[in-house]
């Protein structure tokens, strides 16, 4: 269930509840009973879990697949018949 934040425009209360998305919207405040408790507009947070997201497989970085690229490698045509020798 979506948790919602709620304020008080009579008298400052502000609160976090947690309803269902069916649920109707609260319009009066628990602190003051005035009406006009509206929902505030807010940042939702979520997790991506799993593998394949940025952050379980990309961030830091990986050294097991890492690769020499310095230029006193050989190139990947080292066997020759190929146009860059």
């Amino acid at each position: 269930m979506p948790i919602y934040e709620y304020r008080c425009p009579s008298c400052g209360f502000q609160k976090e509840h947690l309803q269902k998305m069916s649920d109707e919207p609260l319009s009066t405040c628990p602190s003051c009973g005035a009406t006009g408790y509206a929902k505030l507009l807010s940042a939702a947070g979520f997790q991506l879990k799993g593998t394949g997201w940025y952050a379980t497989d990309f961030k830091g970085g990986s050294t097991a697949s890492s690769t020499d690229s310095s230029p006193s490698s050989a190139p990947a045509c080292a066997g020759g018949g190929c146009a860059c020798h």
